[in-house]
């Protein structure tokens, strides 16, 4: 039997005029123009408390990731060691509790300088304030 070689398929070659808009085309940008005008000034007119209640998430998610992050450096560190030296899980337990003491002293430290930083919102409140309704 005699084997068909493949080529590679053929491309059409478009011309580089640029087409004239149509009404449709030109209908289709002043619909988008108008849109993100409208989004761009619901935008401009978010809320300071969205603003504060982002700001807060962003705080919680970073102190958050940076506790985990540290912890689990420390329990890969330590399973590392293990696998080489043969002391499992010893090290691996040490080094748990090693990444967690960083843990904490990475949100403290953290803390205190976005604190420095810009002080928390105002509008933030606690499981034990009372509710002045």
């Amino acid at each position: 039997m005699a084997r068909k070689r493949m080529t590679e398929p053929q491309v059409p070659k478009r011309s580089r005029v640029k087409p004239e808009a149509s009404p449709l085309t030109s209908d289709l940008a002043s619909r988008i123009a108008r849109a993100q005008g409208e989004r761009k000034a619901t935008d401009d007119h978010a809320s300071p408390a969205a603003t504060q209640n982002l700001s807060a998430i962003s705080r919680g998610v970073r102190l958050g990731s940076e506790f985990i992050a540290a912890i689990l450096v420390g329990w890969g560190i330590g399973y590392g060691l293990d696998l080489v030296l043969g002391t499992r899980p010893w090290l691996m337990l040490v080094m748990l509790m090693v990444g967690f003491a960083a843990g904490v002293l990475n949100v403290v430290r953290s803390a205190a300088q976005m604190n420095r930083a810009e002080p928390p919102p105002a509008t933030a409140r606690g499981p034990d304030d009372e509710d002045a309704d």
